[in-house]
């Protein structure tokens, strides 16, 4: 199931750049998960996201630690999702750092169910996914690029927020935010073909990623946790 896989990695990589970016075009589109950035170290949420065609996933995004880059502080932000071929959890982290113009992803590590953690070369994938890619800084603050319609109160599974709503300048997608949800403040997102609405508030995450990172390894992706070859 190679393409299967291969559409795998895709998903992760694009689900572990906050805006969702799409590596060279290519996987399924993602919801924008950005929104206005406070990490708060051992605070995140759980989503559920709807596609087109009304399948549901779920993932979860944390703070899960801290350490400078070039003398400035920045935030490990984890994702976990389930993983399609089944056999557990799949875990992606990036190194954010905060800069004038916005967040940059500095690191990327990822680990699959069975196997070592690998460690991205972010100068190739910023090369192959072009602006906008890890490696570029990409706004911090969605109201750099969106109109706020006002304050409301959201419920969703996850509780019940007052949130400040804003829709996007190209009229593309609605997001409402609040200072209770780390790292994004993202409360609730619909957009023209996802949305994704907050199913719990964590407040004791903790690194999933265990072991060394090993440099990327695109073969050990296609092969499961004894190392056989994807069917």
């Amino acid at each position: 199931m190679k393409t299967r896989q291969i559409a795998v990695l895709l998903t992760l990589l694009a689900l572990a750049w906050p805006l969702g970016a799409q590596m060279m075009g290519m996987g399924p589109r993602m919801p924008d998960m950005s929104g206005i950035w406070h990490p708060v170290v051992g605070s995140g949420g759980a989503y559920e996201m709807t596609d087109r065609n009304g399948t549901k996933s779920q993932i979860e995004m944390t703070v899960v630690g801290k350490e400078d880059v070039a003398g400035k502080p920045g935030f490990w932000m984890e994702m976990v999702m389930n993983n399609p071929r089944g056999g557990g959890q799949m875990f992606v982290k990036n190194l954010i750092a905060t800069g004038d113009n916005g967040v940059t992803s500095t690191r990327m590590i990822m680990q699959m169910p069975g196997q070592d953690p690998m460690e991205m070369d972010m100068n190739m994938m910023g090369a192959r996914r072009g602006p906008g890619a890890a490696g570029s800084a990409t706004p911090s603050d969605i109201r750099s690029k969106a109109d706020l319609v006002g304050s409301e109160s959201v419920t969703v599974p996850g509780g019940t927020f007052t949130c400040e709503h804003y829709r996007a300048k190209d009229g593309t997608s609605d997001v409402w935010v609040s200072d209770k949800v780390a790292p994004w403040g993202l409360v609730k997102m619909q957009g023209k073909d996802n949305s994704m609405v907050l199913t719990k508030v964590i407040t004791d995450a903790k690194d999933h990623i265990t072991g060394t990172p090993k440099k990327f390894d695109p073969m050990q992706m296609m092969r499961g946790p004894q190392g056989q070859q994807g069917q």
